[in-house]
């Protein structure tokens, strides 16, 4: 099982710095680590330079293009390209893995399936600017995971699933915000084998682009869904949605 870890950036400053030094730190070498750049006007090129002779010297590749793209999703198509792996994982600048171990865990807990699974799933942390855990997600990965899971919304957080590269999709330029909720609902529809690890496998950044662009991120994603799950069922899930978060606030004295 060899992994392409893919990491985009776009003047990412010390956001950089924190990723690969997590990503050098891990236990396993059997990887490879790509950087997508979207041309980066800061040092974010040089860091990256001065990382390629330290991961060589522990036997991982790692390979970087600088070049002008379409948006985030058009610079992940392109490492969905580069990627040699049988697994593509795409961690975020700020993003980092879990523990030095992680990807030796991951691999250890797929250990005793019959044959490599499609999707490979865990938990999700979330850190604030200077890597601080301010707890965990809101949605939980479930034990049990379908395309049909994600009428419920972003179960699983981009940055905590595998998925096999011969099977992985590229994205859909038409979103903006929420190509990557897309990109997984098929991801799964394609899966044969989908595996938990039951374990916490990254610490996301809070406050991504679609966190920034809420209300086009939220359109977006009510689009997906309808296109996938049915247009009414959808709008009456998210009236649900709506009279829970309600119904919590008026028990709490919030409103």
């Amino acid at each position: 099982m060899k992994v392409s870890i893919i990491t985009i950036t776009f003047n990412p400053g010390e956001l950089f710095d924190r990723t690969a030094k997590s990503i050098l730190s891990q236990s396993s070498t059997d990887f490879e680590f790509l950087v997508v750049d979207g041309n980066s006007n800061d040092d974010t090129i040089e860091i990256v330079k001065q990382y390629v002779p330290t991961f060589k010297e522990k036997g991982i590749p790692l390979r970087w293009v600088s070049e002008p793209d379409n948006g985030i999703y058009d610079a992940m198509n392109k490492g969905l390209r580069l990627a040699a792996g049988d697994y593509v994982w795409f961690v975020n600048a700020g993003d980092i893995l879990s523990e030095q171990n992680t990807l030796e865990a991951i691999i250890q807990s797929i250990s005793s399936e019959k044959n490599e699974p499609d999707f490979i799933y865990g938990e999700t942390l979330i850190v604030d600017s200077n890597g601080k855990v301010m707890g965990e997600r809101r949605l939980k990965a479930p034990k049990k995971l379908t395309w049909k899971s994600f009428r419920m919304g972003m179960l699983v957080c981009h940055q905590s699933m595998l998925v096999k590269r011969a099977l992985a999709p590229e994205y859909d330029l038409t979103y903006h915000y929420s190509g990557d909720f897309d990109w997984t609902i098929r991801c799964l529809k394609r899966a044969e084998g989908i595996h938990h690890t039951n374990l916490v496998l990254s610490h996301f950044l809070d406050g991504g682009v679609s966190k920034k662009k809420m209300k086009a991120s939220l359109k977006e994603r009510f689009n997906i869904m309808a296109k996938y799950y049915g247009w009414l069922p959808t709008v009456l899930r998210h009236l649900w949605f709506v009279c829970r978060v309600a119904w919590f606030k008026l028990l709490h004295g919030w409103i």
